[in-house]
């Protein structure tokens, strides 16, 4: 159960975030508009929630798109599709009881109806509730898994990662201390540079804005990197893949640098990187992967009650602060986890 439940309220209507335009490249707050309609009813093997946290996601902006990659674009005129936190009040599925927390699929809204697919997990750790949406939401839950079963770590190694004091990034420097890395973060500013190294478990880490990206690997790294974790790809993937060692490993879990992917960006080719280094380069989605969520939900929680992973949240308040919110975060606005609190 949640050790701290904040205070909501039960609105009469559904407030909503409404896509109301594609965007090009990130959403801007043009791109939604405020709505509300009617409190929906659930029908047969569906629950309906009502939202407490709304989280702020880069994934977010493939779903705004209208070029369909891994999901199908969130439809004009619907709500904005996100994970969030919400409370049971009505139940049609044998199992989920009113009352309870879950974590999933349940749009920039109030309330939403839903059916048990759109799950990602039952909040039963004995965790604040905004956990559920950040340590153990998508992000940490994408740096443990991402880290341990692709990043195959042998203690010992050197960890590289970027947007390192991100909602995914802030997690990887102090899962790699703990598996017995040396991590090395790669982050915006000189304020979030301090955040890795003081708070979020990076030995060394660098504003890319300003450093000499490629002499500051070395010297950080001088025996090489064996695993790089990317979260932006473009130019800083191509600097860190020429500092990798022989059959390293790059998890590919973002690529938030890269403005548009239509035309493809061009950039040095890496061909000849992944061959002469016989690097493993492996892309990184979460939701290949549910299966081991809630295990790995529960090593998450085990490591913060063990005192040895800390998560931050960057909180706005009230549905207004979401069209401008994915923005935002791509701007690097944001010192930890961005959530939207209801109610």
């Amino acid at each position: 159960m949640p050790a701290s439940i904040p205070a909501y309220d039960l609105p009469d209507r559904n407030g909503q975030v409404i896509l109301s335009s594609r965007p090009a490249g990130v959403p801007q707050a043009e791109h939604f508009t405020l709505a509300d309609a009617p409190i929906p009813a659930p029908g047969p093997g569906e629950i309906l929630v009502r939202n407490i946290y709304l989280s702020v996601d880069p994934a977010q902006r493939g779903w705004a798109s209208s070029v369909a990659n891994y999901a199908a674009p969130v439809p004009l005129g619907g709500p904005m599709r996100a994970l969030a936190v919400a409370v049971v009040l009505t139940s049609r599925v044998e199992g989920i009881a009113v009352g309870e927390f879950l974590y999933g699929v349940f749009g920039w809204q109030d309330y939403a109806v839903v059916g048990p697919d759109a799950i990602f997990h039952r909040a039963t750790q004995d965790l604040p509730l905004d956990a559920f949406a950040s340590l153990l939401g998508i992000n940490g839950v994408s740096a443990y898994l991402g880290m341990t079963l692709l990043g195959r770590p042998v203690a010992g190694e050197t960890l590289v990662a970027s947007t390192a004091a991100g909602s995914v990034g802030s997690f990887m420097g102090q899962i790699g201390r703990a598996l017995g890395l040396r991590a090395i973060g790669l982050t915006g500013s000189d304020a979030k540079v301090a955040l890795c190294t003081e708070r979020y478990g990076y030995d060394a880490a660098f504003n890319y804005k300003t450093a000499d990206l490629d002499a500051a690997l070395a010297d950080a790294a001088p025996g090489g990197v064996d695993v790089y974790f990317d979260n932006t790809g473009g130019a800083i993937l191509d600097t860190a893949l020429r500092r990798m060692n022989v059959a390293g490993r790059v998890v590919q879990c973002g690529t938030a640098s890269v403005v548009s992917w239509t035309p493809p960006p061009a950039g040095p080719r890496n061909e000849r990187e992944i061959l002469t280094r016989r690097l493993v380069w492996s892309g990184f989605l979460i939701f290949d992967h549910m299966a081991r969520y809630a295990a790995a939900a529960d090593a998450l929680a085990d490591m913060h009650h063990a005192g040895t992973i800390a998560y931050d949240i960057d909180l706005a308040h009230g549905l207004a602060a979401a069209p401008g919110a994915i923005a935002a975060l791509y701007a690097g606005a944001n010192l930890g986890k961005s959530l939207i609190k209801l109610g």
